[in-house]
């Protein structure tokens, strides 16, 4: 196995951690805080797929490229919360479609080592460069960062955990 399949093989199994855990919920269930945290289940997909989808815009366009679609400080906090109208089921669906793209993006690029300057905000250097391979690192951490989130706010919803 290359390095590419590498990274979608380790990036799929953290997507699917992060999938089992909202097994067998309600849309209800999903939507609910379960710990001091905003955080539910349904936003934490909804949140991962949307991060994902947007460094996948910068590996191939740059900071410009991720911009689109925009997003407001509202905006960002709604992407943490199932909002009136969404459902688990329709989050699911779209996280397999931003992961599909994403996997057939990683094979298919010309080269990883392709670089982008990062956009203009306070947590990055300025003029700090990141390369398709570090993208994909970073949304490989973010995932399993979440899915041990998710794994918490599930064992507090109903006691059922993704692993033990």
């Amino acid at each position: 196995m290359g390095e590419r399949e590498d990274l979608v093989a380790t990036l799929g199994k953290h997507r699917g951690f992060l999938r089992y855990t909202v097994r067998d919920l309600t849309d209800e269930q999903a939507a609910r805080r379960t710990t001091a945290s905003e955080l539910c289940l349904g936003g934490l997909i909804k949140h991962v797929a949307a991060v994902e989808a947007r460094w996948m815009r910068f590996a191939v366009g740059g900071a410009e490229e991720m911009r689109r679609g925009g997003g407001s400080p509202d905006d960002w906090a709604a992407m943490f919360r199932m909002l009136d109208g969404e459902t688990l089921a329709g989050l699911l669906a779209r996280y397999e479609e931003v992961a599909r793209e994403t996997d057939e993006l990683v094979r298919t690029l010309p080269d990883l080592d392709l670089a982008h300057e990062l956009p203009k905000a306070p947590w990055f250097e300025p003029g700090a460069t990141w390369s398709v391979r570090r993208v994909l690192l970073h949304v490989l951490a973010e995932t399993a960062q979440h899915a041990g989130h998710a794994d918490i706010l599930r064992e507090s919803l109903d006691g059922a955990k993704t692993m033990g």
